[in-house]
């Protein structure tokens, strides 16, 4: 159970911790700094890097979290707060799902074809979810950390 658990909260502070520190630290100094061509570049690459630990991160949460329920006897004993992590989570997965074949996908064309413009559109949707997505994951883990004393 000790490995379970600590790979399931590894991963939610990888996730979230890069969330935290692209939208709040990363996107202000870059949106300062560097103009377009560069910027978009940037978040291309960053993304392309970032979004391969995401996709690894998912797969431990679930795979983990399952584990976990299963563990501690299944969905019909574990608290309201586990189930109300099982609904952000899988809404988080959903939101990345999105933003990596969508407007990701886009970005990457966008800016492979030089254009800015277009680029800089698909960059404010991934910037609006990942905002979204932030939001979720503090919430899971205020939710997962002191859920069960609610």
């Amino acid at each position: 159970m000790a490995l379970v658990i600590s790979l399931h909260i590894l991963a939610a502070c990888i996730w979230v911790g890069g969330m935290f520190f692209a939208y709040l630290c990363l996107r202000p100094v870059a949106a300062d700094l560097l103009e377009p061509p560069v910027r978009l570049r940037l978040w291309r690459d960053v993304f392309t890097r970032f979004f391969k630990w995401v996709i690894l991160c998912i797969a431990a949460l679930i795979l983990s979290g399952h584990i976990m329920i299963a563990l501690y006897g299944g969905m019909k004993i574990v608290g309201l707060h586990v189930h109300i992590m099982l609904l952000l989570g899988y809404s988080m997965f959903a939101i990345f799902g999105h933003v990596f074949f969508v407007p990701f996908k886009r970005l990457k064309l966008a800016v492979a074809a030089e254009n800015w413009p277009e680029g800089a559109n698909h960059l404010n949707s991934i910037r609006k979810l990942v905002g979204l997505n932030l939001i979720l994951g503090l919430s899971t883990l205020i939710v997962a950390s002191a859920g069960r004393f609610i």
